[in-house]
Order: C-alpha cells, then sequence, then structure tokens
C-alpha cells in the first residue's frame, strides 16, 4: 500500500483507498444521494462505519473510490461471516449516482474480491431487494458473474423480497499476487 493509501489504480482517475473518520459526511452524503435506502438503513451504515474506521476491533472493511482529486465517489464494506468456512458479505456498495456508470462500482467490487482471493476466501455473498427500483443493482451483479442464489418472497415487506447473489471466488496464482504487505485484508484493527 503507498503512502496515501493507494491500493489500486485505474487508468488515472479512479484509484481504490482506505477511509478514515473524516470520511464520515461523504459516506452519509453518498447513501443519501443514491435515494434507495430508508433512514434507518443509513443509521446502519454509518454505526458499521463508525466501529470499522475508528480503530475500534472489527470485522467490517471499508474501501473508499476517489477521483484524481481526491474526492469519494463510493464505497464498499465488507467482512466474514460468522460461522463458516471462508464466506463473506458484501454489506454496502454505494456510488455517489453522478457518477454512476463510470466505473467506480465496478473498481470497488474488483478490489474487494482481490482481497479476498488473497485471503483464501472461498465465497462471497450479496444480499439485495428484489423491488423494481434495484433492477440496476441486480443486473450489476448478474453482469460481474454473480449468480441469483436464493430469494426470500416479501422478506422486506410486501412485495420486497430478498435476493441473495453469490461468488466462488478462486484463490490468485501466485504470479499474480501482489507483494506481501498488501495480502492481508484491513480489519480495521490496525
Amino acid at each position: 500500500m503507498g503512502a496515501a493509501g493507494t491500493v489500486a489504480t485505474v487508468g488515472s482517475h479512479l484509484r481504490v483507498g482506505e477511509l478514515s473518520p473524516a470520511h464520515r459526511p461523504r459516506v452519509e452524503a453518498i447513501v443519501r444521494t443514491t435515494a434507495m435506502f430508508s433512514d434507518a438503513e443509513v443509521a446502519v451504515a454509518l454505526e458499521l462505519f463508525d466501529e470499522a474506521v475508528n480503530g475500534r476491533e472489527s470485522d467490517y472493511v471499508f474501501l473508499g473510490a476517489f477521483d484524481s482529486t481526491g474526492s469519494l465517489l463510493g464505497f464498499a464494506c465488507y467482512g466474514p461471516t460468522p460461522g463458516t468456512d471462508r464466506t463473506y458479505d458484501l454489506y454496502w456498495i454505494a456510488v455517489d449516482p453522478a457518477v454512476q456508470g463510470a466505473g467506480a462500482g465496478t473498481l470497488l467490487l474488483t478490489e474487494v474480491e482481490r482481497r479476498l482471493r488473497n485471503a483464501n476466501a472461498r465465497l462471497l455473498v450479496v444480499e439485495t431487494s428484489g423491488r423494481a427500483a434495484y433492477h440496476a443493482t441486480r443486473a450489476f451483479y448478474h453482469a460481474r458473474a454473480y449468480a441469483e442464489a436464493a430469494r426470500v418472497r416479501d422478506f422486506y415487506g410486501p412485495a420486497d423480497d430478498r435476493v441473495v447473489f453469490t461468488k466462488r471466488l478462486e484463490p490468485l496464482e501466485p504470479s499474480r499476487r501482489p507483494p506481501s504487505s498488501s495480502t492481508t485484508p484491513h480489519t480495521g484493527a490496525e
């Protein structure tokens, strides 16, 4: 990891890096401007963020997608699923609607997958809504080789299914692994 906390770069305009407590207002703004999440869901996102970046022991990992000026465009949050054999959950991935479609979400998801492969993760699980408003979200995961593994009818509410996507992760070949200093996922406890 570089001095600025950069862990991945795509072209010259997007990079993935760690988040700090100073990013909290922007994380909240991104979640709210998507207009996809309730106030309760926003509160959960911020609670997880606070736990992950404020030096408390946490299994949650937050990564940000930044533009060339250092502005936070989106973030992802993931962590191990308790009681499983190397299964992880992607809890959040959110990108500012003004830049959706520019590659920030794909960059974040690719970096999460890379880190998990380096950690010998076996499976990544994503849950989302079955409402029509989430069609683009479900298409995003389908386009990136995620399979719909389950659907729980009316889970979140009437006519609002829980849709579960999964992706099996193959370890990176040794020749494609990054230097050993970046093979351990950030746990928020560092």
